[in-house]
């Protein structure tokens, strides 16, 4: 007993001296410790001093002129207990605050969940509020050999985690006081280091700004600005050393997150709980993992969605679409023999005659739909839609088609039975009157499926299935599902309440909640959409995702919008109506990056900009670049000019070619990382920061990305430019082309980029599966294989590589798939069969390629059988061997 007194004597950290008991002034506090005083509206010096705070005019756009002094008093922490899983506190406010409707009590739970992972909530003990209703892991007991440690603060309140061993203080809310109100809570704590990442969906470098930095979450249809289309309530922060952390606050309410030069952060959210997760790390990539095993690792995308997909707003008939897809793979885009990946894997990729092209899904934008209403189509410019896709998939092509949430309410009743049936089973969001709020979008007025409702989804699921049995697509391309709004509300406005205008108001765009979408007021099956808002486009994800499993029985394949934190778990993202900017294109890469650590890699820009006409050399560079975004759409605006890859001269045609070549050379190696992402929360694309962090020289780098661990992508992103700069962590890294070595310390090195050119370097260790490109993934997945071996200077390497069917749901989790480990040591490289099914039979390993090799081989084995057709460059040292060998049997080539 006397042990567990002492513990929570410790907690309390009754020894540690307040903020106010410096001799000097209490607002004596340096500006790039002040916090802000005034959160919702400006003060004067006599507004502020009413508060208890300091006053000192500063100039505009940095520190708050109105700050707390040292030692405000909030919250004073007493009744600290043990619990089986942590401890437990009472808070109680000590002094009335300014704000309206203050909980004057609150209950602290501090769960020590894993090892790595800490659980704090911050909640109303009298009284229930909204809390997000998202699955996390239920952990009862507390872990033992932690990675941190806890003190609390008893007055005025504070929760302080740092690192064991060592001490590094990583989140100390004790900087600044604690509010709780009913519609404004705020907690704000330091940072031991500047450089911090997260805070989605946003347009600036992945390492956020702290000088002064405002970053607002409420989904918004707006774009690329402001406040975006998704909300991801966590950062990560490289501490010195490497070392990082990572924090997530679950709460779907509108907040502005502020970030500050000492550095610091504060939180300010209109409503629900505090409830936060902290991930000990030590370092990013575990980082990312611990969040994703609270929110869900990625879906498994079906292989063909990794291929190349076409869309524009325009397509106005099946006949324009089918042409589209015609061009692709007529004369008009003529696919040159031996282009693509050649000198790396040392083959020429033969197989695809001139005439055929690289493409995998066709898309529709609105351009398919009857008045444009979810779930019909045009009898007359589509009257042949069903057969058209049909013959899509007697070609090996895929498609996709966008729906949008906003349902049309206008027809006559009887005549729309989206509208029909939805009203009769009761599944739209309702006004403050009780009946379905009516706003208006695409078709004109439109009522707005409630997708927290139960019955929604079984509704939606019978809309797809109805539709599904009329046009067969593959996939859903969801939209507008922030959810946007052509009028502010609604058709009858928004009634005069404190969930349309409550005392804090984060920094949307437009200054109103009900901007751009629907009122805030209007009520759903779970709460009201004041809370529920930035949920609306995963719920729609949710749903979506699990009509097209019932329906289609295969991977379900969706693209969203709108996002928040667990999107990942059931689809990917487009970065929205970016515009055909160089500017735009180099936003692109941390825009790829951030998704990416926030658990939703697959995700990618609008090839060649959305809004706007392109530039031919834009299009190239942005193909190129798009060829490395996880997912590689090319989306059109109507009105602007083609940007199709055959709309362009022979050798801009030449250059996009050669990208979708490697693009598609490389798909083994993609979809064993999105297999890796699946199962274990790996990324995709990845910042060099992640697998570099003891290099601070690479945690500002984001106009470079890297694949998986062992390949970097440097992509040339200004107008005119024919070579690019690009940083290469110390190691060896080869040219992808087979013809140059870098031998690195550490530095950026100055690389040739002309126009046909993106640079791409593998690492010395990896080991890459290859495959010949075929005119789409179907036909690709059929094609001979070949193994890049990219040596260490000690002649080791290592890859893997993934395979299943392509499309069958859960296939690693039935074991239905083949799993094969690939090393290479003492002049001989292997593969290792983990786990076999059949869907390599029949595909051939036609070449492995060594980069890496000291000197040249007198002799070729492969599998113990002497090789005749082999080759050898001493000035790249490179080695070629040409085998027929079964990639579902073991083997292993040496040389000597």
């Amino acid at each position: 007993m006397a042990g567990l007194r002492a513990v929570l004597l410790a907690l309390l950290l009754r020894s540690l001296p307040s903020a106010g008991s410096s001799a000097d002034s209490p607002c004596a506090v340096p500006p790039d410790d002040r916090f802000d005083c005034g959160p919702e509206r400006l003060l004067t010096r006599a507004g502020c001093e009413a508060r208890g705070c300091c006053y000192v005019p500063a100039g505009d756009g940095g520190p708050p002129w109105c700050f707390f002094p040292r030692g405000y008093r909030s919250y004073r922490a007493d009744n600290v207990t043990a619990t089986a899983g942590g401890y437990a506190a009472r808070l109680r406010r000590v002094v009335p605050s300014f704000l309206p409707a203050d909980v004057g009590t609150l209950r602290l739970d501090v769960a020590l969940e894993t090892e790595s992972r800490l659980r704090f909530t911050l909640r109303d003990p009298a009284r229930q509020r909204y809390e997000v209703p998202m699955a996390t892991p239920r952990v009862s007991i507390r872990a033992a050999d932690l990675l941190y440690g806890v003190r609390l603060r008893q007055d005025p309140f504070g929760i302080v985690v740092f690192r064991q061993p060592g001490g590094q203080v990583l989140l100390n809310t004790s900087v600044a006081p604690l509010f709780f109100a009913d519609q404004f809570l705020q907690i704000s704590t330091s940072l031991p280091s500047r450089f911090i990442s997260g805070l989605g969906e946003r347009l600036t470098p992945l390492i956020l700004d702290t000088a002064w930095t405002k970053v607002t979450l409420w989904n918004r249809d707006m774009a690329p600005v402001v406040n975006l289309y998704g909300s991801h309530p966590f950062y990560l922060v490289l501490e010195d050393g490497g070392s990082a952390h990572g924090v997530f606050l679950l709460n779907s309410n509108a907040m502005d997150v502020l970030l500050q030069p000492s550095p610091a952060l504060t939180w300010r959210t209109t409503g629900g709980i505090l409830d936060f997760y902290v991930f000990l790390g030590p370092d990013p990539q575990s980082v990312v993992r611990q969040y994703l095993d609270v929110v869900g690792f990625p879906f498994m995308p079906p292989y063909w969605a990794l291929g190349f997909h076409l869309c524009r707003w325009g397509y106005s008939s099946t006949a324009a679409t089918r042409q589209a897809a015609a061009n692709m793979s007529a004369g008009r885009f003529p696919l040159v023999r031996g282009d693509g990946c050649g000198a790396a894997v040392g083959t020429v990729w033969g197989g695809s005659s001139p005439g055929t092209a690289l493409q995998d899904v066709q898309w529709n934008d609105l351009d398919y739909m009857d008045a444009k209403r979810d779930f019909t189509y045009n009898r007359e410019t589509f009257r042949d839609y069903p057969d058209m896709v049909h013959d899509f998939h007697q070609r090996g092509l895929h498609y996709v088609m966008i729906v949008d949430p906003g349902i049309s309410s206008s027809g006559p009743p009887g005549t729309y039975r989206p509208y029909d049936d939805g009203l009769k089973r009761g599944v739209f969001i309702r006004n403050a009157t009780g009946q379905p709020l009516i706003g208006k979008v695409w078709p004109g007025p439109t009522a707005f499926p409630d997708f927290t409702n139960p019955e929604t989804h079984e509704w939606w699921h019978d809309m797809v299935k109805d539709f599904h049995e009329q046009v067969p697509f593959d996939g859903m391309w969801i939209d507008m599902n922030e959810p946007s709004n052509f009028v502010e509300g609604s058709q009858d406005g928004c009634p005069d309440s404190s969930l349309e205008k409550p005392p804090y108001v984060p920094g949307v765009f437009g200054g109103r909640l009900q901007a751009g979408t629907i009122c805030a007021s209007s009520q759903q099956h779970l709460s009201s959409h004041y809370n529920l808002h930035n949920l609306y486009g995963l719920t729609e994800a949710i749903a979506s995702h699990n009509a097209l499993l019932r329906v289609r029985g295969t991977r379900p394949f969706v693209i969203s919008r709108s996002t928040f934190a667990g999107h990942g778990h059931y689809a990917g993202h487009w970065t929205g109506d970016v515009e055909s900017s160089w500017q735009q294109l180099a936003h692109s890469v941390p825009e790829v990056l951030l998704f990416n650590l926030l658990g939703v890699p697959l995700v990618g820009a609008d090839i060649c900009g959305f809004v706007g006409d392109t530039s031919e050399e834009l299009c190239v560079r942005w193909t190129q670049l798009g060829a490395f975004y996880p997912f590689m759409r090319n989306h059109n605006d109507h009105g602007n000019r083609p940007q199709e890859p055959y709309a362009f001269s022979l050798a801009a045609q030449d250059a996009m070619r050669r990208a979708l070549r490697l693009r598609y050379s490389l798909l083994p190696h993609l979809y064993t990382l999105f297999h890796r992402a699946h199962v274990a929360g790996d990324t995709v694309a990845r910042p060099l920061f992640l697998e570099f962090p003891k290099d601070p020289n690479t945690w500002s780098v984001d106009r470079q990305l890297l694949w998986g661990a062992g390949l970097l992508i440097t992509p040339v992103l200004e107008q005119g430019q024919t070579k690019v700069s690009g940083y290469f962590p110390a190691g060896t890294w080869y040219s992808f082309t087979g013809d140059s070595t870098i031998h690195s310390k550490g530095q950026w090195i100055l690389l040739a980029a002309p126009l046909d050119t993106i640079n791409v370097h593998i690492r010395a260790g990896h080991i890459l599966p290859l495959q010949e490109p075929g005119l789409n993934t179907a036909e690709s997945r059929k094609k001979g294989m070949t193994v890049v071996v990219a040596l260490t200077a000690d002649g080791f390497a290592r890859g893997e590589l993934y395979w299943d069917d392509g499309e069958s749901w859960q296939s690693f989790e039935k074991g239905d798939c083949t799993e094969i480990l690939f090393l290479a040591a003492r002049g001989a490289v292997l593969s290792q069969i983990l786990r076999a099914g059949g869907h390599l039979d029949g595909i051939l390993l036609e070449t492995v390629t060594v980069l890496g090799v000291p000197s040249a081989p007198q002799r070729v084995l492969a599998n113990g059988v002497p090789v005749e057709d082999f080759s050898y460059r001493s000035d790249t040292q490179v080695l070629r061997v040409s085998v027929l060998l079964p990639m579902w049997e073991q083997f292993v080539v040496a040389w000597s």
